[in-house]
């Protein structure tokens, strides 16, 4: 399962993310993954959530390698169960243009390999296509 978490700037969406990413502990068995831009938010989260900061991995610079990223970390622990991604429109070069097809492969992944995820997109909903009334959107 996808679900996005849509807004400006500002708007309380990392907030919120934080928030459902440590209230999940408690409710999962299994792993929880963080993915933000930078190391900011790292004392944010509870320990048992893996942060991964991109800023670490600049070689990561399409959706196509994005997504091999998300691969290597699924494979790398079985027991994921839910990867939050902040601001994926500040990660690696993801364009409003490439959103569709990068939510659709997210929705392909979490249907075969199990982990839901939670991504927050600071845009205006408007600006975004029909598509995205197909993912459940939290705000």
């Amino acid at each position: 399962m996808v679900q996005l978490i849509i807004g400006h700037k500002g708007s309380g969406k990392t907030k919120k993310m934080v928030e459902m990413a440590n209230a999940s502990l408690d409710k999962v068995n299994g792993s929880v993954v963080f993915i933000n831009k930078n190391q900011r938010l790292m004392y944010d989260l509870k320990f048992r959530i893996r942060v991964v900061c991109m800023e670490d991995f600049e070689h990561v610079t399409n959706i196509d390698e994005y997504i091999g990223f998300l691969y290597g970390i699924i494979s790398q622990d079985h027991d994921i169960e839910l990867i939050f991604i902040d601001s994926i429109l500040q990660h690696a070069d993801v364009k409003l243009e490439d959103l569709e097809e990068f939510l659709m492969r997210l929705a392909s992944i979490s249907e075969k390999y199990g982990p839901d995820f939670v991504v927050s997109i600071s845009q205006d909903i408007d600006a975004l296509g029909s598509y995205i009334h197909q993912y459940k959107i939290l705000n």
